[in-house]
């Protein structure tokens, strides 16, 4: 459970100082105070460029020169663990790198959050998801991987990496020792990238499977991943794909050099996720009925995380309360309930969480502060 949060110079917050105990808890206030900017806070004590996937120079507070830092307390099975992050400068005063600590020492990266918090999100702007480009599930169910597996931000990185080097050689006529060098070192990185999002995949297909069979206002949802490359993983050994995808990429270097990038490999991979109930494409699904898909979905996953990572993850959900009725409402805080893990919500509107009950510590945010509702301001 995250217990305490300190931001200095992160978007509307000069400095902000705020301690939580409880395991939901709702934030609200108008339009534009501030509710996001704390989730997004949140989600930046993860890997990658949190919830807006802005750059780290964005975050900043506006007017600022100087950086911005997230500091949180952690508590898990009886003990503290002390996390931060921000963007600081150099010692010349030129650049700007990101800076992660654990317990006042600096991290390796921020990969070594993960050995201590895993932290899953939906915001409104996850609506077009469903409907939005193959991209963007991809992005989307990477961090679904790297919720379970840690080592897979690393690895979508260097693979990324060595298909743009591939790019850049085949732009330059680069000789086939060097293609061929590369395209050895892309396969197999290519082909552990595959394993681990179809493993996931399969893993979360199974747990929605289990979870259908009871009664729930979160439609059940059919997944799975689809595309050339992710076929002949399925039919293949891993050593065999690797074999296949590099007499591939040797076949394609002329259409690839034509095209600007290399036509074949995960990076063309989609996810595919199906309306269970009426056998349809999620896309093509209601508004409401992809926002339930989207919300049963993360569910399911929070289980999943907590199954095979031993940490149940933080959720922060981004006004979903107002899409959702009374009965998918009251559902939501009982499935969260049951996780047992901890929720930060965000809504306008106080009354969308009276189905929570008195498991909830409510705040009010307005004006770059956090009050805890009836108990007075946070420092």
């Amino acid at each position: 459970m995250l217990t305490a949060l300190s931001l200095t110079n992160l978007r509307n917050y000069a400095a902000l100082n705020v301690a939580f105990d409880s395991g939901l808890i709702v934030l609200t206030g108008e339009n534009g105070v501030g509710k996001t900017n704390l989730l997004e806070a949140i989600s930046l004590l993860t890997p990658g460029r949190g919830l807006r996937r802005a750059s780290f120079e964005e975050i900043r507070r506006i007017g600022e020169t100087s950086g911005w830092a997230v500091a949180a307390t952690l508590r898990r099975g009886g003990e503290e663990t002390r996390l931060g992050t921000g963007l600081v400068e150099s010692v010349n005063g030129e650049a700007r790198t990101r800076s992660v600590r654990v317990n006042g020492a600096p991290a390796s990266g921020a990969d070594a959050l993960l050995e201590h918090l895993r932290v899953l999100w939906l915001t409104p702007a996850m609506d077009g998801l469903l409907t939005g480009s193959a991209g963007d599930r991809r992005r989307f169910l990477d961090r679904l991987v790297l919720t379970i597996d840690a080592a897979h931000g690393k690895r979508v990185r260097d693979f990324e990496k060595l298909l743009t080097q591939r790019n850049r050689l085949l732009d330059d006529s680069a000789s086939a020792a060097w293609l061929d060098a590369v395209e050895a070192e892309l396969a197999g990185h290519a082909v552990a990238v595959a394993l681990a999002r179809a493993e996931t995949t399969a893993l979360l297909s199974a747990r929605i499977i289990r979870r259908s069979a009871e009664a729930s206002p979160f439609p059940p949802g059919r997944i799975n991943l689809s595309g050339e490359f992710d076929r002949e993983v399925a039919g293949r050994s891993a050593s065999e794909t690797e074999l296949w995808y590099r007499r591939a990429l040797a076949g394609n270097r002329a259409a690839d050099r034509a095209a600007g990038r290399a036509l074949l490999g995960p990076q063309r991979s989609d996810l595919e996720i199906i309306f269970a109930e009426k056998d349809m494409p999620a896309a093509l699904s209601s508004t409401g009925e992809q926002k339930a898909l989207l919300i049963g979905l993360i569910l399911a996953h929070a289980e999943l995380v907590a199954e095979m990572s031993g940490m149940t993850p933080i959720l922060l959900l981004d006004e979903v309360a107002a899409h959702l009725d009374a009965a998918r409402r009251a559902a939501l805080f009982s499935r969260l309930a049951e996780l047992g893990g901890q929720t930060f919500v965000t809504g306008t509107d106080p009354s969308l969480f009276e189905a929570a009950g008195g498991t909830a510590a409510m705040f009010r945010v307005a004006a770059g502060r956090v009050e805890r509702s009836g108990l007075g301001a946070t420092k």
